[in-house]
């Protein structure tokens, strides 16, 4: 059986009993900021286990994309040393939810194993927890595996979701591989057995069967609902189904490790050193492929830091293999190949894929090559003195200035069987963030902990409709400091009040400004609205009369033309996006936005630039919507709700239980907290200012809504009445009469560039009549007049060539500008230095410069004193200067 026909199997076989497809979540979890990826089956089903949410069915199966590259679960240092270590992988499950339990979870699994997949009885082995009874007499019970090989262990064979909630014994599935396969044969105190840790003896399949909820006291109360939650590794059952050794070697993988062996010139198989590169290949490849594909780009925080971390180390697993050049984009190509008829979304968006993975590996290709010597200079070093330790300093120094994640250093020094200070590396890290921090004026919770952490302290945002409110001070913070007592004229504060209608920046959109004012006169100009926490409100401002503190009543007051114009470039974005969407495909997703009252800014994933043509019709769909004079709506649901809804959700958000979303129409529907029109009319017009990359497969789009859209459109008529003016011609004329005007100049500097090439070859014959012999070679030091950079390079050439044998310093003034230029013939560079003749000459014109041995050029303020250079030349060629 092919991979995709193992999976397919294991699909059909449980949808046969009821239960239903469900596709896989992205490697991003939606509604779990706890994840930095999925990383196995259940975590799209988290919420049902809580009891938060409920699925419209109650038996679901799926195979699930997953990536293990942090906490508990980090593979990343093991992949590739050995053949079943993996960083992503896919986990095959079926879940019961309140419906079936132990009885048709264990019978079932017995059956798809046994019968359909044909595995031998007498090599399986199954495990029970130490106090499970029910699912050990079931083992025996419902299928024909005999009791001696039902195993009951303690620790590994009981599930928790964290350290309270669901949780439950499970049991699981292994499998005896032969003696061959063991990889302990060379520890003599080294005996095979299941979870003895060896290779003979794996599991392949885990059935969790959750009962319990856990208290904060670790006390275990049976649950209403029972939940059964089953995870077997793909890579794995592949391997024992298709008779590898390893998961490698399986069709899903050997694929993958073929198209790196074709660009490397190798074979998998025939170097230990080489299998190692060429497995973290493919697996980083599969890796980078999904990530890409679920919206992650490279940075260099959080997930797009992982992103670049498995592409940098795949970059240098290829310079081990002797590829010099970028190539994981090529991997791609067959990751998609491979996987996907299983996952779609990878071919849809196969061309942006290979674009930021390409314009990822060219940024670390120019400076891969200096890390690595300086990473060679240093394990030298360390040989040389008998350390096993590189400093934490070098490390940082190769992170900060190489851009070498940590885990590669580390390693590249493993297998030179060296360590890094760790702590050093740290140290040196806090360091950094350190001087940020003191360069970064008070902008969040870290500089107001008192404020913060004080838990009576909230702000209710009373909406965007308001403009005035009254309220209450609950928290002030001066000049850095929260504080009890008065801040007074001058003092920069942060004032945090019960409620406000003024909107604290978030969803790209800026904050809000206006003034507060007491009842006593006191007065604050608040220039920004920012969270210091997610429900912690902070007008930041200046004291302009008076003094206020904690508890003080203040009327709120907003600007509200400020307000009006973000309202509409906000209402503008969503828009946009839908439009872009609709244009370019359903794989554009938002990297990015900013919202001001001026303009919007709107960054998204898309393999290379919008064209003029589809950028018109980008514009002309969003003021089609505009001209509908839609309603815009805003509802408050769940936030599962809101997405089964087909709402769109921000990059970058955090999301709660409950979510507000705005629906523009039959156009738009997002996620969204922003203020927006009531109707898509009020935004009245949209305009582009532009478009253009910012970074591997993500564009930016600028653009103006309302007034802004009517001025830049003003701006531009204005532009074009001057040139049209300029021109003497109707404004409809102006681009063809450019036209030709471009043309004539062309032409114009080509003659000029004729004439001056004519001019430097007749000129050059008069000017050898001034050469001199010094110290026996021909040296020709002199001025010439009215010729560029291009013309004078020009004449050099000639008169190097004349003189087969000798030294040109050529000098002219451009204006206030002097220009000095040194040829050395190529029988002479190794006893002069045209670089090093400009290097000495060039002071005396008030400049600097230098260039190669044969040729070089520098600029000087000082033209008056072009002949004095040109003389020292004959004086400096005349010592033997080189």
């Amino acid at each position: 059986m092919t991979g995709d026909q193992i999976r397919q199997s294991f699909l059909d076989f449980f949808k046969e009993r009821g239960h239903t497809i469900v596709p896989s979540a992205p490697l991003v979890p939606q509604d779990d900021p706890s994840l930095l990826f999925t990383n196995a089956g259940m975590v799209q089903f988290k919420q049902v286990f809580l009891g938060h949410e409920s699925r419209p069915y109650v038996r679901a199966v799926d195979s699930q994309k997953c990536l293990r590259i942090s906490g508990k679960h980090n593979d990343l240092e093991q992949v590739g040393r050995d053949t079943y270590h993996h960083t992503f992988f896919e986990m095959l499950g079926n879940w019961s939810f309140g419906d079936y339990y132990k009885r048709e979870a264990i019978g079932w699994a017995w059956e798809l194993l046994t019968a359909v997949w044909k595995l031998p009885k007498d090599r399986l082995f199954a495990t029970v927890h130490t106090s499970d009874d029910e699912s050990a007499r079931l083992w025996t019970e419902v299928t024909d595996l005999p009791a001696a090989r039902v195993l009951r262990f303690d620790a590994e064979n009981f599930w928790e979701m964290a350290e309270t909630g669901p949780c439950g014994p499970c049991s699981e599935v292994h499998i005896d591989r032969g003696p061959d396969a063991c990889d302990r044969r060379d520890d003599p105190a080294h005996r095979c057995g299941v979870n003895a840790g060896c290779a003979r003896y794996i599991e392949l399949w885990n059935l969790v069967f959750i009962q319990y909820d856990r208290d904060a006291k670790g006390k275990l109360t049976e649950l209403p609902a029972k939940h059964v939650d089953t995870g077997m590794g793909f890579e794995r059952v592949c391997a024992v189904l298709q008779n590898q050794r390893g998961n490698y070697e399986t069709d899903i993988l050997r694929a993958i490790i073929a198209s790196a062996e074709r660009l490397a010139g190798k074979r998998y198989g025939a170097s230990d050193r080489d299998d190692v590169s060429l497995r973290v290949i493919a697996d980083h490849g599969r890796a980078v492929t999904f990530l890409v594909a679920d919206g992650v780009l490279p940075s260099n925080e959080g997930r797009g830091y992982v992103l670049r971390r498995l592409l940098r180390r795949g970059a240098r697993h290829g310079k081990l293999l002797g590829l010099n050049r970028p190539f994981v984009h090529e991997v791609v190509g067959a990751v998609v190949r491979t996987m996907g008829r299983a996952y779609p979304e990878i071919v849809a968006q196969q061309r942006q894929i290979t674009d930021v993975v390409r314009g990822e590996e060219e940024r670390f290709a120019t400076t891969l090559d200096r890390g690595l010597a300086l990473l060679a200079e240093e394990i030298a070093r360390a040989g040389e003195a008998g350390a096993r330790t590189l400093s934490g300093e070098t490390a940082f120094r190769l992170y900060d200035t190489y851009g070498f994640p940590l885990d590669l250093t580390e390693d590249i020094l493993a297998a030179e069987g060296l360590g890094v200070d760790r702590e050093g590396f740290e140290q040196a890290m806090e360091a950094q963030r350190a001087r940020g921090r003191g360069a970064q004026r008070f902008a969040d919770a870290e500089a107001a902990p008192e404020v913060v952490t004080k838990g009576d302290v909230a702000t209710h945002f009373v909406g965007d409709r308001v403009l005035e409110w009254e309220s209450e001070i609950v928290a002030l913070v001066a000049d850095g400091k929260a504080t009890r007592s008065f801040a007074s004229v001058g003092h920069t504060v942060d004032v945090v009040t019960a409620e406000t209608p003024f909107y604290a920046e978030s969803g790209g959109q800026v904050g809000d400004r206006g003034w507060l004012q007491t009842a006593t006169g006191a007065r604050v100009e608040v220039v920004d609205t920012q969270r210091l926490a997610p429900t912690v409100v902070a007008h930041r401002g200046v004291v302009r009369e008076g003094m206020l503190a904690v508890g003080d009543h203040v009327r709120l007051r907003i600007d509200p033309e400020r307000r009006h114009g973000a309202r509409l470039n906000h209402s503008a974005t969503h828009l946009l996006h839908a439009a872009l969407r609709r244009r370019l495909g359903e794989q554009v997703k938002q990297a990015g936005s900013l919202v001001t009252p001026e303009r919007l800014r709107f960054d998204f994933n898309y393999h290379g630039p919008v064209d003029a043509a589809a950028l018109r019709e980008i514009e002309a769909d969003v003021n089609a919507a505009i001209r509908a004079n839609a309603e815009v709506r805003t509802d408050e649901m769940r936030y599962a709700d809101a997405i089964k809804a087909g709402a769109l959700a921000f990059f970058g958000e955090k999301y709660g239980e409950r979510v507000r979303v705005v629906r523009m129409g039959d156009f738009s529907v997002e996620l969204c907290g922003g203020t927006h029109v009531q109707r898509t009319g009020d935004i009245g017009l949209v305009k582009v200012r532009s478009e253009g990359g910012v970074a591997a497969g993500v564009r930016r789009i600028e653009a103006t809504a309302g007034g802004g859209a009517l001025e830049l459109i003003h701006q531009q008529e204005r532009i074009l009445e001057e040139v049209s003016t300029l021109l003497r011609a109707p404004a409809d004329e102006a681009a063809p009469k450019v036209e030709k005007l471009l043309a004539q100049q062309r032409e114009l500097e080509k003659r000029i560039a004729e004439l001056q090439s004519k001019l430097a070859g007749g000129e050059a014959r008069d000017l050898l009549a001034d050469a001199r012999r010094v110290n026996g070679i021909t040296v020709l030091a002199t001025r010439v007049e009215g010729l560029d950079d291009k013309g004078l390079r020009d004449m050099a050439d000639r008169l190097r060539e004349r003189i087969k044998s000798g030294v040109v310093v050529l000098g002219t003034a451009q204006g206030e500008r002097a220009i000095l230029l040194a040829a050395v013939t190529k029988d002479l560079t190794d006893r002069f230095h045209a670089g090093n003749i400009i290097k000495q000459l060039a002071p005396l014109v008030g400049g600097g410069g230098g260039g190669r041995p044969d040729f070089a050029q520098a600029g000087g303020k000082d033209p008056t004193r072009l002949d004095e250079a040109l003389s020292a030349a004959y004086e400096l060629l005349g010592a033997g200067s080189r």
